[in-house]
């Protein structure tokens, strides 16, 4: 997760200065904060994070120990494919994050008879990645969400309206899901190249490979 400190200026100079750092990699945190003290001009240091939660020094290097053992800077995929012919979809998840300062990467695919189309398949898979990151213990992190979908996309973000029930239905799913989790999303599009490893995990799932793995990378 990446955080910032603010901190008051502590000198000559009346009047109350306030200074705020870059968001940078919380590991450098303190870091920082010694740097502070020992000029002698830190008064008040707050550390924030990018949820607008805000600590003391004290409070965070607790919670610096505690956020060691939790899944953090997390990126997740998501791809669906769909089979008119047979009426078949196929929903392909991945999801990179690091914990304990190690690189996890989780790959799951799904296939599923019950959808109505492609864009109903996209909404799936992405619900399956919010699953995913319940099952994980993800809780109350931003989260990067990455898909070749527009549809989906922005939908969610609530630029474009979504007229279709069952689609709804999915969007009032997912958004349940991450509320419930404290997950704050933020979307980026990307093209189906950029998304291969989730178009492939999808594909694989329609044609009966079943891929369920989590290992450092």
């Amino acid at each position: 997760m990446k955080m910032k400190v603010i901190w008051t200026y502590s000198g000559k100079i009346p009047e109350k200065i306030n200074f705020e750092s870059d968001w940078m990699n919380r590991k450098y945190v303190d870091y920082l904060i010694e740097d502070l003290i020992r000029t002698g001009r830190a008064g008040e240091i707050i550390i924030r994070d990018e949820m607008e939660n805000e600590w003391t020094r004290k409070e965070f290097l607790k919670l610096n120990e505690e956020l060691e053992q939790e899944p953090e800077n997390i990126t997740v995929y998501f791809d669906g494919g769909y089979d008119k012919e047979n009426a078949l979809a196929g929903l392909g998840m991945v999801i990179y994050y690091q914990k304990g300062g190690v690189n996890y990467r989780v790959r799951k695919n799904e296939k599923l008879h019950e959808l109505e189309n492609n864009n109903e398949a996209e909404y799936a898979a992405l619900y399956s990645c919010m699953q995913l990151l319940e099952e994980m213990g993800v809780h109350h992190v931003p989260c990067v969400v990455k898909g070749d979908s527009q549809v989906v996309l922005k939908q969610l973000e609530g630029e474009w309206p979504c007229y279709e029930e069952t689609l709804n239905s999915w969007l009032d799913r997912i958004e349940e899901k991450m509320k419930t989790l404290g997950i704050k999303p933020i979307y980026e599009a990307i093209n189906r190249k950029q998304n291969k490893e989730a178009d492939q995990l999808a594909n694989q799932a329609m044609q009966d490979t079943v891929i369920h793995s989590h290992s450092k990378y």
